[in-house]
């Protein structure tokens, strides 16, 4: 049976027989891991010499290499950002395997069309414009090229080529034996049952030389008789197998290829979709084109006429493979098909993640974290959920406290941290961090290049003593020390004693933040024994020099070692590491660092040139 409407493909197949060889190589445009992680394992165990992936598009990109695995060996791949570039680059890929959306699928195909290395042009994407594939398919005939889709997972030459993700996992591909050539041409629309029907062949025969998905949309590039008409010409096939649907009129190509004599291989076929009979309208089932129309385009109508022409189709799909089956071991007792050499594949490398899922090896870790978690629906500090870190009641000393100390610390402290952050965010841009900043701000550099030069400054002698304050203090406190011991043996030893004096400030020009600092603490700590004992040792100091006062470094120290003894959320131990780690000056870094931002911002907002330094204010000793 015929229709009218049917001419794509009729009177013999304008594709070439083969389209793929053991040296084929693709472009793969938009390209997803696990597809090309995929055609190189199947290379692996089909024993290509070469990978069959040439190069990846991406468009917009900047180019550069892409790691994958070659069997145990680890491969670089070309990235390019436009066909062209990649098509020039890799002059021996000729398939153009394309992930574009169904928005974009349409340019790129055509682009790739056009490119003379280019022979084969497979387009992932379902729901592509029924307009824009049949200009596609226009174009691809005028050229002479092969389109398979859209709508498809693409096609396999067993133990030769790989399009993409056909044929599944690594796992499924051994089961099939699609590592080593069959013996039997198998086309269909549906990329699943593709699938299914590449075990039944590897069960019912020696397995495919080459399987297609033309596609489930309304208008594919290729059609199954194209293909069938392919497999024809090809010594290597000695049967064909035909999986349809309901919907169109495809398959009357077939048919109209066996009564004119253009297919005398054997064929075996089976028209999915008889179930639409029940249904009292009409059904459209997945793919775009199973759609039941009128009765000629039903999957009953389709298989009557397709066993009236010649191929062997059985009552339903659960004996397809019986006929399978049957019409190959005809082919067998005629000598038309040998035994294959079951070849040994070599053993493919689990990838690292399956082996740990698979409980199969075992690694230790490279980082340790306990202060946050990124894993599952949603991010959390110290265990405390992030919406729930969001909320009022939580400032950014709460934050700090989850992240540095793995605690929700009393309100009190919190406020403390932050009241640290605000008094040490700037001092004028003549101390050395800002003035750092602010020469590389106007060299024009970047804001994190201006950002740390300023940071780099911070040490012992500038926003650097917080730690080394505390140090000195705890360990005078805890040794009993008087203050003029204390003073007197930092002195013999010829260090000065960090928190203690100050350039600019001094005992008649007090520093307004050490006095909000003290306020502060009388007011909310359950203990200022530290606070105390820096402020006796001030006053033996007041009397060397009218400078040497507790500075803001000096007194955030002390303070620290007040809140961390008096809280009660620390042991001795914890209190011992937060010091000798280094978390203290942590508030001067953070703190500063907003300071220093604003300086770069402000130089760069007031266009300031390159800054020089004024000879007149240089010594030059020479």
């Amino acid at each position: 049976m015929t229709n009218s409407n049917f001419n794509h493909g009729s009177h013999g197949s304008n594709l070439p027989a083969r389209l793929f060889t053991k040296q084929s190589q693709a472009l793969i445009y938009n390209y997803k891991e696990a597809a090309v992680q995929r055609m190189l394992d199947f290379d692996n165990v089909s024993q290509r010499d070469t990978p069959s992936v040439g190069g990846l598009i991406h468009p917009g990109s900047d180019g550069g290499m892409y790691k994958a695995f070659f069997g145990f060996k680890e491969l670089v791949i070309p990235v390019y950002n436009s066909i062209s570039e990649a098509c020039q680059q890799c002059p021996n890929a000729d398939v153009f395997l394309n992930f574009a959306s169904h928005r974009s699928a349409y340019q790129s195909s055509l682009l790739a069309l056009r490119e003379p290395s280019i022979q084969t042009v497979v387009i992932i994407a379902e729901g592509v414009p029924e307009n824009e594939a049949r200009s596609l398919i226009s174009v691809a005939k005028k050229l002479g090229k092969v389109i398979i889709g859209p709508a498809t997972v693409g096609g396999i030459q067993a133990g030769c080529f790989k399009i993409g993700n056909t044929a599944g996992t690594i796992d499924n591909i051994m089961a099939c034996k699609l590592y080593r050539s069959g013996s039997v041409g198998f086309v269909s629309k549906s990329g699943g049952l593709s699938n299914e029907m590449y075990n039944v062949l590897s069960r019912c025969t020696d397995g495919i030389y080459e399987g297609i998905a033309i596609g489930g949309d309304a208008f594919p590039g290729s059609t199954l008789t194209d293909h069938a008409l392919r497999y024809e010409k090809l010594p290597e096939v000695k049967m064909i197998v035909i999986l349809g649907e309901l919907g169109g009129w495809d398959e009357y190509g077939i048919v109209d290829a066996l009564k004119r004599g253009e297919i005398t291989k054997p064929i075996c076929a089976w028209v999915s979709g008889t179930v639409a009979k029940i249904f009292p309208t009409e059904v459209q089932f997945g793919h775009a084109g199973a759609k039941s129309g009128g009765e000629s385009e039903s999957a009953d109508a389709k298989n009557n006429a397709l066993r009236e022409a010649g191929a062997v189709v059985p009552t339903s799909f659960e004996d397809f493979s019986n006929v399978i089956a049957a019409t190959y071991a005809k082919l067998e007792v005629k000598g038309l098909v040998k035994p294959v050499e079951e070849p040994t594949p070599p053993e493919l490398p689990l990838d690292f993640k399956t082996a740990v899922k698979a409980g199969k090896v075992r690694k230790p870790t490279s980082i340790i974290s306990t202060i946050c978690d990124d894993r599952g629906d949603e991010l959390s500090y110290a265990g405390v959920p992030i919406s729930e870190v969001c909320k009022e009641q939580y400032n950014m000393g709460d934050v700090i406290g989850l992240l540095w100390f793995k605690r929700k610390l009393p309100p009190y402290a919190s406020k403390f941290f932050e009241m640290c952050l605000k008094l040490v965010a700037d001092h004028g841009p003549c101390v050395s961090g800002a003035h750092n900043t602010i020469v590389a701000a106007r060299a024009g550099k970047d804001l994190v290049s201006s950002l740390v030069s300023g940071l780099l400054t911070i040490g012992p002698r500038f926003g650097g003593a917080i730690d080394d304050s505390a140090r000195v203090f705890q360990d005078a406190v805890d040794n009993n020390l008087q203050p003029s011991q204390f003073v007197e043996g930092m002195k013999s030893k010829g260090k000065r004693i960090p928190g203690i004096g100050h350039l600019i400030k001094s005992a008649d020009e007090i520093d307004k933040r050490v006095v909000l600092l003290k306020d502060y603490a009388f007011t909310h700590f359950s203990s200022t024994k530290y606070l105390e004992y820096a402020l006796e040792v001030e006053k033996y100091t007041l009397q060397k020099a009218n400078n040497l006062i507790l500075n803001v470094d000096g007194c955030i120290g002390v303070l620290f070692l007040d809140l961390l003894h008096s809280s009660g959320l620390f042991t001795q131990h914890e209190i011992k590491d937060i010091i000798d780690v280094g978390y203290l000056n942590g508030f001067f870094i953070v703190g500063r660092s907003v300071g220093l931002i604003g300086h770069a911002l402000d130089q760069r907002r007031n266009k300031q040139g390159l800054y020089r330094h004024q000879a007149d204010d240089v010594h030059y000793a020479l």
